[in-house]
């Protein structure tokens, strides 16, 4: 019940977002393939704007991914453009991606190049910066882009998903690829150990610290249990020193299941901003230096947990946009940011937890 009720308030603010989402059809591999496109009101023509791809899960869809992962709020802050597939009936008329279980030969990869082929010609697209990211089944769909398209992707983010062991045995990517893993210990549905159609998750990130010539030993850093009621903790491990700054990084939620953390299941992490945090970082040469990457932001937050004003330090006073959001998604406050230290009254603001967001930069708080 919980999570049905994230959804339904998730699909209540959903209206905001509703102007600058477009629903798209293409010809792709002979058929007609469709997906939602959503292009911020920050979008600027004479900017080439980064390109996310959100595929959704196993028997999900485009809209409900769409709904749940939240990405349309910080691609307006962050001004990147926003696809959520829709795959196609598999075998057993389920919506699915092909990633090699044998259960359709429906072409997603040239579907995926077909996409990127329409935001180039129609918006003026970074072709050095796309990304793709998925839960589950869309996980999965996107190791076979780096495996498959790797001419194309910048990086990776794998939500609940995995390898195949048909993309594990067949993955040939042409230059090291930053990738993300969230999972969880418990996942009943792709379980963290591996499956007759997934890879063991330590296998997984394995061959891409390998392939990219990561340090094998792994930072790892846990973190704080801001949410105790959600039965789960997280640590973050970060294989660094990849060829051309290509980390390897899991989020590895001990006790979470087959979640969208931050959505639903674990609440200690938002998947979404950990996701953009990430890609944020790279384009398809590898790390962006900090003057190509204009979007972070170095800020401080206090005190926080927090009751009545909230206070941010920045290093620098340049004017940003700022947006603060529920951890459902919803958002609640926005302004900018001006000089080096600026006070927010959230006395409106019910306890709970928040996320304010400034460019690709996040923060997590608590309000009592």
């Amino acid at each position: 019940m919980k999570t049905i009720i994230i959804l339904l308030s998730i699909f209540a603010t959903s209206a905001v977002f509703a102007q600058q989402t477009q629903s798209i059809t293409i010809t792709s591999g002979g058929i007609d393939r469709d997906f939602f496109l959503y292009v911020p009101e920050i979008y600027d023509a004479n900017t080439p704007a980064p390109l996310v791809f959100c595929f959704h899960g196993y028997g999900s869809s485009a809209s409900v991914n769409l709904a749940y992962t939240g990405f349309r709020g910080i691609a307006d802050t962050a001004g990147f453009i926003l696809i959520h597939p829709q795959g196609t009936l598999d075998a057993t008329n389920t919506p699915h991606w092909n990633v090699g279980w044998g259960l359709s030969t429906v072409d997603d990869v040239g579907f995926t190049q077909d996409m990127i082929d329409y935001v180039d010609a129609n918006y003026n697209l970074n072709t050095e910066r796309i990304y793709s990211t998925g839960m589950s089944n869309g996980g999965f769909m996107s190791y076979v882009l780096a495996c498959e398209l790797s001419n194309e992707i910048a990086a990776i983010a794998s939500v609940t998903g995995s390898m195949s062991p048909p993309t594990a045995n067949s993955c040939s990517p042409t230059h090291p690829t930053p990738v993300l893993q969230i999972h969880g210990t418990n996942d009943p549905t792709v379980p963290y150990e591996g499956a007759i159609f997934s890879e063991n998750i330590d296998d997984v990130m394995a061959y891409w610290v390998n392939y990219n010539n990561c340090n094998p030993t792994p930072s790892q850093t846990p973190i704080p249990d801001i949410n105790t009621g959600d039965g789960t903790t997280v640590d973050h491990f970060v294989f660094d020193g990849g060829t051309n700054g290509a980390n390897v990084e899991l989020f590895k939620v001990y006790n979470g299941e087959h979640d969208w953390p931050g959505a639903f299941g674990n609440y200690d992490i938002s998947s979404n901003i950990e996701i953009w945090k990430f890609f944020s970082r790279y384009d398809i040469n590898g790390t962006l230096s900090v003057s190509d990457n204009k979007e972070q932001v170095n800020y401080s937050l206090s005190p926080n947990p927090v009751q009545d004003i909230l206070t941010i330090n920045r290093s620098f006073g340049t004017t940003l946009k700022y947006e603060i959001f529920t951890l459902e998604g919803k958002k609640v406050l926005s302004g900018q940011l001006k000089g080096l230290t600026q006070k927010l009254d959230i006395n409106a603001l019910p306890r709970g937890a928040y996320l304010f967001v400034s460019g690709i930069s996040s923060k997590k708080f608590m309000v009592q």
